[in-house]
């Protein structure tokens, strides 16, 4: 038959006899068994198709990158001393079936969720680029015309353990944004207004480069006093609409100087 191995869950050992003596009295040649463990869901409970299990479109629904779900499959019940990230070929040179542990493995969505931020952290952005792409049109935006998104995902993709969680982070770039308006009053306070009402008029007088754009944030701190957040931390809630990003130079940089001033204006009036 040309089959040398039958690798498959240990719920098939009791068929395995049965077979051996069928293909002895064929007068086939009989291939090499080995079973597998079988895998457990996070909860410690055998997966089946009524508990846990999961199809592999959901995987790729969930943001979860082909070669992540491949590498972490590979892992379960088998290793290779503490070798965790590792490609097909790799895997293919490695296997050996008496590294294969006894002991039921178990599903774990948090380590699942590592590896695939690893994977995202040395992806190429013109591909991370093109999923995120994919997921801002399945939501109705259209990310063409807006900033480079292969910039924007290698800016952000050290934040994200999913394609959809980067998708989350990276949407305010391609949408209108609005500020909530609790934080535009705990950062835009009288005070710090018109000092951004300056830095906007000197960001809009200035070319458009990272250098540029952090010698005028630098320049506004040092010359009023400040602590480095508090001229940041009104312009990121202005340009991003929210409170956390990667630095906000960076950001004003791939957002572009008309979407910025735009942003900036809509809010300081």
């Amino acid at each position: 038959m040309g089959i040398t191995h039958v690798i498959r869950g240990d719920d098939h050992v009791n068929n395995t006899p049965r077979q051996i003596n069928l293909l002895h009295a064929l007068g086939a040649v009989v291939p090499q068994y080995a079973h597998l463990s079988m895998i457990l869901g996070d909860d410690g409970q055998k997966l089946s198709k009524r508990h846990g299990a999961v199809s592999v479109m959901q995987y790729d629904e969930d943001g979860y990158l082909p070669e992540v779900v491949l590498n972490y499959l590979a892992r379960l019940g088998w290793s290779h001393g503490d070798d965790e990230v590792f490609d097909m070929a790799q895997f293919c040179q490695w296997f050996d079936l008496d590294h294969i542990t006894p002991s039921a493995a178990q599903f774990n969505t948090e380590k699942l969720n590592w590896l695939n931020a690893q994977y995202l952290k040395q992806a190429d952005p013109a591909r991370i680029a093109l999923e995120v792409s994919k997921r801002l049109a399945q939501r109705g935006i259209d990310a063409a015309g807006g900033a480079d998104l292969a910039g924007v995902a290698a800016l952000y993709r050290e934040r994200a353990s999913t394609l959809n969680e980067l998708t989350d982070a990276v949407e305010y770039f391609y949408r209108r944004i609005h500020p909530a308006a609790e934080l535009l009053e705990k950062h835009l306070t009288p005070e710090i207004r018109p000092l951004m009402q300056a830095l906007s008029a000197q960001l809009a007088g200035s070319p458009w480069t990272l250098e540029a754009i952090h010698h005028l944030i630098e320049q506004a701190v040092v010359s009023n006093g400040l602590k480095f957040p508090k001229v940041a931390m009104p312009l990121r809630v202005m340009v991003t609409g929210g409170a956390q990003s990667p630095s906000v130079d960076a950001v004003m940089l791939l957002l572009g100087k008309e979407e910025v001033l735009r942003r900036l204006n809509e809010c300081l009036g």
